[in-house]
């Protein structure tokens, strides 16, 4: 049995979303950031780090998003959420790799700046540059989205991905109408059973 942990809103969203479309028997923990339960003892034994998602497997615990993504995608193969062919599958792992480690500290720069900084002003500093640089690299995809999905012709783990940090945009200053493709990429996503479904499961009981 899997068992994910994530928290509303956050990257750990992907996964769960991956596991819907998937059909996936599961269980699920919600994270309450405000009630610091991932610097909790329990928590902190499945990932040091204090941060979602967290996949625990009869095999062991995993984490990081594009690990997890992957790792669904190959757990269940006919949900068709990875390309079958070497090229396509590199393709998505590239795009998931750039969100992962470009986009998302961008929007991290914004939110947490005092992990990078002690000073008030560089804090400042880096909120307020923080939008344009993600503006600059979310731009990137934007160019890439060419068609309905990232890669090929049906919906891969890349484009479950782009749609959690997407859903980011409006909050980190970013008008989300400057980044047409993303903003319909985003709407064909929400309107899916399986995400409406995971939301549905993110807001806290």
């Amino acid at each position: 049995m899997l068992h994910l942990y994530t928290a509303k809103g956050t990257c750990g969203r992907a996964t769960l979303i991956a596991l819907e479309e998937a059909g996936a028997d599961f269980d699920l923990t919600i994270v309450r950031f405000a009630e610091e339960q991932q610097k909790t003892e329990a928590f902190l034994a499945m990932n040091p780090h204090g941060r979602v998602p967290v996949l625990v497997t009869d095999q062991g615990v995993l984490t990081e998003s594009p690990a997890l993504l992957a790792y669904v995608a190959e757990l269940y193969p006919d949900a068709g959420l990875m390309p079958t062919d070497p090229f396509g599958r590199a393709q998505v792992n590239s795009i998931m790799a750039y969100l992962c480690a470009t986009v998302h500290p961008a929007h991290a720069h914004i939110r947490r700046g005092s992990r990078w900084a002690d000073d008030p002003a560089a804090i400042a500093e880096l909120t307020r540059k923080g939008p344009e640089v993600v503006e600059a690299t979310i731009r990137t995809i934007e160019d890439k989205l060419t068609g309905d999905w990232l890669v090929g012709d049906r919906m891969t783990i890349a484009d479950i991905y782009l749609f959690t940090v997407a859903n980011w945009m409006e909050g980190d200053g970013i008008d989300i109408d400057t980044l047409p493709r993303i903003r319909d990429h985003r709407a064909r996503i929400a309107a899916r059973p399986a995400t409406q479904r995971a939301l549905a499961k993110e807001m806290p009981q």
